[in-house]
């Protein structure tokens, strides 16, 4: 029995998710995309954005557990911030659909999809759509995503 699993890669400008469905050790594309919060709009409105499209990619693709990639801080303590909502409005989403939510460094989603915990966009957006052919082209956010579902699958608990 095949099982869905929602990766994201938070962002308050774009924020990627993808959907793998997993059959045991295969896994499968079901789904990706990027929700574009209105960049002119007041902070609350493009929280509130991407947790209703959160809402909308559960509610359309089922997943059973959600997996998304931890906040990478860096020197601009206000970036950092506004990650930070941006994570908490997506994961808020999944814990009113009732999905758990297992989060993974940066670092452990590049080496899990790449071989590597220093591997570029790049790389990362390559082996993704080597790992699911179904995928086609992906953009840079949504092919982190479809990564950080990868390795919630590889690495969280046995789905299905």
């Amino acid at each position: 029995m095949s099982v869905r699993l929602l990766g994201i890669d938070p962002g308050l400008v774009r924020c990627g998710w993808g959907v793998v469905a997993s059959d045991g050790v295969r896994l499968v594309h079901v789904a990706h995309g990027v929700i574009r919060p209105d960049t002119r709009e007041a902070l609350e409105r493009r929280l509130l954005a991407l947790h209703q499209g959160i809402a909308a990619v559960i509610a359309e693709h089922a997943p059973v557990r959600a997996a998304i990639e931890e906040t990478y801080v860096n020197d601009n303590a206000r970036s950092a911030l506004h990650l930070g909502h941006a994570r908490a409005a997506t994961v808020v989403a999944c814990a009113a659909a009732g999905l758990s939510v297992m989060e993974y460094a940066p670092a452990t989603v590049k080496k899990s999809v790449a071989g590597s915990g220093r591997a570029d966009k790049g790389q990362i957006a390559f082996m993704v759509q080597r790992l699911l052919p179904g995928a086609g082209t992906v953009t840079a956010d949504a092919a982190d995503a479809l990564a950080v579902a990868i390795t919630g699958a590889h690495w969280g608990p046995r789905l299905g």
